[in-house]
């Protein structure tokens, strides 16, 4: 019997961390301290730790509301039908309130790196819950919302370092920002059917596929110029700008040479997913040479 008490409760453990998406939680923590490091002077260990609490509470904040949210819609999709909500492994207000306790707990312990971070904060996680996942369901736009605080960590690890918002904090920003639209909607080309029929507005099913791929080329030419501004702006060295440009060709001569199919919506997806990694640690890299 105890056996079984103990099973249950790693399972739902195991079910409550699931909410939070830690995949996504590790990539916004490696952003965050990515840009301390990159923002000019030091940050004392204690305020860089207190940043990185916050921001994982926060983004398990989010993506746990998020999930509470679409847990209708997830019952509709095959990517994820299979999680604890839909399957009902917990109950719906099981993860309402655990979604609202690392909320709570998340603006005090930002607040500890700074009141910027802790603003930031807050309004990374209003526009996720509040305006990103219900404008999923109504407009493609949800693209925008949504990206915002999905590049919000490094911005707040920014100034958790610095103490304000200036322009080489927001160039960094705007590289992670831009990046999020054309990855997001090369998934909505791939996934049209799903999204569709999960009821989701994506600029493929609500505009047709020609729209997404001249929007989609477009907005690649404006990732490789944004992703330019960090090394402009003294950011990041030389290294970074030979790197940034030479990989923003890469990913233009895919995207141009593309037909607009699936596969090549499919294809680059892949490949902004390994693209932004390399970016991002070359960006590091160069900033602290």
């Amino acid at each position: 019997m105890t056996t079984n008490v103990q099973t249950g409760v790693t399972a739902k453990a195991r079910d409550l961390v699931s909410l939070m998406k830690p995949r996504i939680m590790v990539m916004a923590l490696l952003t965050a301290a990515g840009a301390m490091t990159l923002a000019p002077g030091g940050v004392e260990l204690a305020r860089a730790l207190w940043l990185l609490v916050g921001t994982g509470l926060v983004v398990g904040s989010a993506n746990t509301l998020n999930m509470w949210l679409e847990r209708d819609v997830d019952c509709l999709m095959a990517r994820t039908k299979s999680r604890a909500l839909p399957q009902q492994r917990l109950a719906a207000n099981t993860a309402l309130v655990f979604g609202a306790l690392l909320g709570a707990a998340a603006l005090p312990v930002l607040a500890l790196a700074g009141i910027i971070p802790a603003a930031l904060g807050l309004l990374a996680l209003i526009l996720y819950v509040g305006a990103y996942t219900p404008m999923k369901q109504r407009s493609h736009w949800a693209v925008w919302v949504g990206s915002a605080p999905g590049a919000m960590p490094a911005l707040m690890g920014w100034t958790a370092a610095t103490g304000h918002i200036d322009l080489p904090g927001l160039a960094v920003f705007g590289t992670l920002f831009i990046w999020q639209v054309p990855h997001t909607h090369a998934i909505g080309i791939y996934r049209n059917r799903e999204y569709s029929a999960a009821g989701l507005k994506t600029l493929p099913n609500t505009h047709g596929l020609a729209a997404a791929r001249f929007q989609i080329l477009a907005l690649l030419v404006v990732q490789v110029a944004v992703s330019l501004t960090p090394a402009l702006l003294g950011v990041a060295g030389t290294a970074y700008l030979v790197t940034a440009a030479v990989l923003g060709a890469l990913v233009l001569v895919q995207g141009f040479a593309g037909d607009g199919s699936t596969k090549w919506a499919r294809n680059v997806f892949m490949t902004s997913i390994v693209y932004l990694p390399i970016l991002f640690g070359v960006m590091i890299a160069s900033g602290q040479a």
